[in-house]
């Protein structure tokens, strides 16, 4: 019985894993063909752009300003930490978005390499 319960255990987590994965190769939005897309400086706004917040968060800087983004995180594009991730690395995204006050609501947002 015991045996059972082990094997169906590690059979269920590697199924949820594998659903996991399958989810986070989704295509990637599409740009809206009839809204301006912008090429931006995107990184940790805290350890690269040296804004005030709490912990690390993404940022843009857009025209020379910076803005805090909503609708896409650090960690939905790859780990922060990794060498060319955000909290070490500046990196080029194209984006659109809405700028409301220093943030902006991004509807795209694509690393570029």
């Amino acid at each position: 019985m015991r045996s059972f319960l082990i094997i169906s255990f590690l059979f269920l987590s590697t199924f949820a894993h594998v659903q996991a994965q399958a989810q986070a190769q989704e295509p990637k939005q599409k740009p809206d063909p009839t809204k301006k897309t912008f090429v931006v400086d995107a990184s940790c706004g805290s350890c690269n752009f040296e804004m005030k917040g709490k912990g690390c968060f993404l940022a843009v800087k857009l025209d020379g300003k910076k803005y805090f983004v909503d609708g896409t995180g650090l960690d939905d594009h790859g780990d922060a930490h990794s060498t060319d991730g955000f909290c070490l690395a500046v990196r080029k995204a194209k984006i659109q978005g809405e700028i409301t006050g220093d943030r902006i609501l991004v509807s795209y947002f694509e690393l570029l390499k």
